[in-house]
């Protein structure tokens, strides 16, 4: 990723453009934003491309056709002009790297990460053959790690340069040759089992580091393609029995996706199924966007600087990540307002166990007023709980009766690099007698787990304690033992987004174009509109009185009392939100339930918002424990 060169246009179509991602055989791509503030990944195919008089048309009828693909391991393709001078695509920035890149840096990937690859891949494949596409070029540049899950991009756009282009007339091979078909080898005509020969030799690559077929040229590659029988040996027995079939010369003996997802059969549960050096990756690709986004300016206010890197975030967070999926089990129906109709059976989302301390499972079930209960702090004193009601922080005192706070969530945006504590990047932002200091949380790159204090001497004195503070409490997290109580029915360790499954939430509030984990116990459903699930510990809701709505009531949801708070702020500013306590705690606090449903982008009213939350509200009802 770089910024554009001095004298290029910055404005593609109505995308404001700011960098280059990269550049290939068939174009070039570019990062951009759009005028809702999404960032965008916009491809301008080669010049040449654009003499051919054929190829505009078929590049019409390939983008309205890849729009049609909407699945949780796509980006959709949001826009294009097949017009335009240079024709170009845009689609849905996807952040993280793609998996050349992470081989690059990291080696092979290890067998369950595979195993997660094999089955995104599989369902990205079936969403992109159902609607009638040919990948044609799935290679390792093509597949990108996201936080959660890969996503495979440039779908349907090969063959847009196919057919009578001069240029294919040339000798040009469309397509990468390592990963090729031996019938797209030898410029046969084309089915689904293409891509199912592609997908054989990628794992083989995720698994091993190297292409099963490469030789020591162009044609040397394309002859091991097509006559070849690659040495599987060294993958692992239940690896090879996918990809050996899928590597089968004769299209007809090859499986289909739904094939290999039987027989990877339900894939254990994880938040985060990449190696460590992914998500540095992402941390890196993001803090590179925010950069570039907002480049410092010679003079501005501290207060200024921050409000300006805090949009950047909300701006690189509509790239958005995408939730796994097993690949077993039915949503049961919901409670209210059930359909006249049969639905489709549902795949809920996975709740993967992560295997690493500062991962988001077991962040959720960390006592944070355990961690650092009677330990010294230099410079602070020994630390005693104060404030133990919320789910994710703690609030210490000192002998001296100062307060410091140990907690998990998406502050310090602002915040300035310092260097790393414990192998970790950390942030750090700091006033005349305070100080914050965080680090990321695994597989959650706008989550971070840090310390806070006010009221010292200096600045440097309050660093010089939270970095003491942060340092023990990484140390005693990673080791373990901290584990909170889980009475039955907590939502604790729940992670919101792993209960509605896709189908349902489609069914429910509309095609879901992004599913993020916002924070640890926050997930956002983007489609018409949005939809936020939040579990949060506060006071018991009752019905609000606060002006700032224009509606109020009480409902009764499979015999849940729910509180509803309406704000109509005409089309595409209103919003609904819903709220019930799920477990009580105590006289002044239990475990809560919000959910939002909000209207901008597009044409509904507070009251149709309001419909959509107790349609969500009552699939999502039945999915949680009983207290």
């Amino acid at each position: 990723m770089k910024p554009l060169n001095t004298g290029e246009p910055t404005g593609v179509g109505r995308y404001r453009v700011f960098a280059a991602l990269g550049e290939g055989g068939m174009g070039r791509v570019l990062l951009g934003i759009s005028a809702d503030g999404r960032l965008v990944a916009i491809k301008q195919v080669h010049p040449g491309f654009a003499h051919d008089p054929g190829f505009r048309e078929r590049f019409r009828r390939e983008v309205e056709t890849s729009r049609l693909v909407s699945g949780a391991y796509t980006a959709p393709v949001m826009d294009a002009d097949p017009n335009a001078p240079t024709p170009w695509l845009a689609s849905v920035f996807v952040p993280g790297p793609s998996l050349s890149e992470a081989v690059t840096a990291g080696g092979p990937l290890p067998p369950m990460a595979v195993r997660y690859l094999a089955a995104g891949l599989a369902l990205a494949l079936g969403d992109i053959h159902r609607a009638g596409l040919i990948h044609r070029d799935l290679k390792p540049g093509n597949v990108i790690l996201t936080g959660d899950g890969p996503r495979v991009i440039d779908f349907g756009i090969a063959r847009a340069v196919e057919g009578d282009s001069e240029l294919t007339h040339t000798g040009a091979i469309i397509g990468s040759p390592g990963f090729m078909s031996p019938e797209q080898a030898e410029g046969k005509p084309l089915t689904p089992a293409s891509d199912m020969f592609s997908f054989g030799a990628l794992l083989v690559m995720a698994a091993t580091g190297t292409n099963p077929f490469t030789g020591t040229s162009t044609p040397h590659t394309l002859y091991n393609v097509v006559h070849i029988q690659p040495d599987l040996r060294h993958l692992a027995p239940e690896l090879r029995q996918i990809v050996e079939p899928c590597l089968a010369k004769n299209p007809a003996d090859r499986p289909s996706p739904a094939w290999v997802l039987e027989r990877l059969g339900p894939i254990p549960p994880t938040t985060s199924p990449w190696p460590p050096v992914v998500p540095h990756l992402i941390e890196a690709q993001q803090a590179e966007v925010r950069r570039l986004l907002n480049p410092p300016p010679p003079k501005r206010s501290r207060r200024g600087l921050y409000a300006g890197l805090a949009a950047a975030a909300v701006v690189l967070l509509a790239g958005g990540v995408v939730t796994a999926v097993s690949l077993n089990k039915e949503d049961p129906p919901p409670a209210v307002a059930a359909p006249s109709s049969p639905q489709p059976p549902d795949e809920p989302v996975a709740t993967p166990v992560n295997q690493d301390p500062l991962g988001p499972d077991n962040l959720r079930r960390v006592n944070l007023c355990e961690v650092l209960e009677g330990r010294d702090v230099p410079g602070f004193g020994k630390l005693s709980t104060e404030i133990d009601i919320h789910f994710d922080s703690c609030t210490y005192s000192s002998p001296a009766g100062k307060w410091l706070e140990l907690g998990v969530g998406g502050d310090l945006v602002g915040g300035e690099e310092g260097g790393e504590l414990e192998g970790l990047p950390l942030r750090i932002k700091g006033s005349s007698d305070s100080c914050a200091v965080a680090v990321p949380v695994a597989g959650l790159p706008n989550t971070k787990l840090g310390v806070d204090v006010n009221s010292m001497s200096t600045k440097d004195e309050a660093c010089s304690v939270v970095k003491a503070a942060l340092t023990d409490a990484v140390q005693r997290i990673r080791a373990g033992g901290h584990d909170r109580e889980l009475p039955a029915g907590t939502l604790a360790p729940l992670d919101p987004c792993a209960l509605v499954g896709p189908a349902t939430a489609d069914r429910l509030i509309g095609p879901v174009i992004e599913t993020i984990r916002e924070h640890l116990r926050q997930c956002r459903y983007d489609a018409a509109g949005s939809v936020r699930v939040s579990f949060v510990r506060a006071y018991p809701p009752v019905q609000t009185k606060d002006s700032y709505y224009t509606g109020s009531a009480t409902l009764d949801l499979g015999g849940t009392k729910v509180y509803l708070a309406k704000k109509d702020d005409g089309i595409a500013r209103s919003s609904c939100s819903l709220t019930w306590q799920h477990r009580s705690v105590s006289d002044r606090d239990g475990e809560n339930v919000e959910l939002t449903v909000g209207t901008s982008g597009t044409k509904m009213t507070a009251d149709e918002a309001c419909e959509k939350a107790k349609g969500f509200a009552g699939a999502l009802l039945p999915k949680l424990p009983k207290p």
